[in-house]
């Protein structure tokens, strides 16, 4: 009898430990090289099907997710000493993209890898679509695909916890919309994450006007307004179930970083004479939604740290530094060495290759 290849073996056993369908698992009909994001699921359950070596550090998993109906990457930063035999395993920090861009984004943008280089944790960076908005989407009730929280909390979590070994200590951070993605996940998933950063993201999704710019956002990403919550008066429900304020009374326990321009003009991180650009509204947009929550977490006596900090566009020098200046909390919730508290801020309003499984 001649021998499997050693990724169909994997495959197979990842297939039956996720369980992510109930559809039997089959050999793959391709070869591992010839697989790319975006490409159509494979028959069977969640499953890395494949991997991209970019760096010691830096490695890019391909996932056949039934969820989102596609072969969808996920770019991991490892820590010194990691393995997948190691005996022990590691925590986890989760950085989530926004909106127009993609899970190379943080890596591709910011020195985060250079800035985690000593970090004993694993830092994960998820695909989440152009416009996914961090959600199962509704369809008309028909549900997913694409079903983006269930991929990123099920199916990526349970399988850097089978084969990667990645820990239960959590922590996530997002902006814009992986802003929106960070304080969502941390609220629809109790316990999952001890801490969530959100920078620069609408934190609270009914509040007058957010659903038309919700709505607006999916349009011009050409996709249906309608399909991601429904109707914002005809599946109210819905559209509650993917609130973060509703949602706020499960963030206890988490340690939350909120943080936010409040105009849309330029900053002290911004090169002189920048133009200026219509997406740099979000900032306002935001800074109203970080409001409303702060005021709904102060109320249920949920302490947190919001950092309003006037001048500044929507761009990557803030949401990097916003990042920076969230990591003591990060790491004081993964339970690493340099954690700390980080002092509530004064509010400063003014006016690679080939992609293949590597068994090692």
């Amino acid at each position: 009898m001649r021998s499997r290849p050693l990724s169909a073996l994997l495959a197979l056993a990842t297939a039956l430990l996720v369980g992510a369908s109930a559809t039997p698992a089959v050999a793959d009909p391709t070869p591992p090289k010839s697989y790319a994001p975006g490409q159509k699921a494979l028959p069977g359950g969640a499953r890395v099907v494949s991997e991209r070596r970019l760096s010691p550090r830096m490695l890019d998993l391909l996932i056949s997710s039934p969820s989102t109906g596609k072969l969808t990457p996920v770019r991991l930063l490892l820590p010194e000493g990691w393995s997948k035999t190691a005996k022990r395993t590691w925590p986890v920090l989760y950085l989530l993209h926004g909106g127009a861009d993609d899970y190379t984004s943080w890596t591709r943008m910011t020195d985060v890898a250079a800035y985690t280089a000593k970090l004993d944790a694993i830092v994960v960076m998820p695909e989440a679509g152009r416009a996914g908005n961090y959600s199962d989407w509704h369809n008309g009730g028909r549900g997913g695909p694409p079903a983006w929280a269930t991929f990123h909390t099920d199916e990526v979590r349970r399988l850097l916890e089978l084969g990667y070994r990645a820990g239960t200590r959590r922590a996530i951070a997002g902006l814009s919309m992986g802003a929106y993605g960070a304080i969502k996940y941390a609220a629809r998933y109790p316990g999952m994450f001890r801490f969530a950063g959100a920078y620069s993201g609408i934190l609270a999704t009914e509040l007058p006007g957010i659903p038309a710019v919700i709505m607006n956002a999916q349009a011009s990403e050409k996709q249906d307004p309608l399909a991601l919550w429904g109707d914002p008066l005809r599946d109210r429900k819905v559209w509650a179930a993917n609130d973060p304020l509703v949602l706020a009374p499960n963030l206890k326990g988490v340690r939350i970083y909120l943080s936010s321009g409040t105009n849309s003009f330029n900053g002290p991180l911004d090169p002189p004479g920048s133009p200026w650009h219509p997406a740099h509204l979000g900032e306002p947009l935001s800074a109203y939604t970080a409001k409303a929550l702060s005021k709904r977490l102060k109320k249920l006596g949920i302490p947190h740290t919001l950092h309003l900090y006037g001048n500044g566009t929507h761009t990557w020098p803030y949401w990097t530094r916003e990042f920076k200046n969230s990591y003591p909390m990060i790491l004081s919730a993964l339970g690493l060495r340099g954690g700390g508290t980080v002092p509530t801020p004064a509010p400063t309003e003014t006016s690679g290759g080939d992609w293949r499984l590597d068994p090692g």
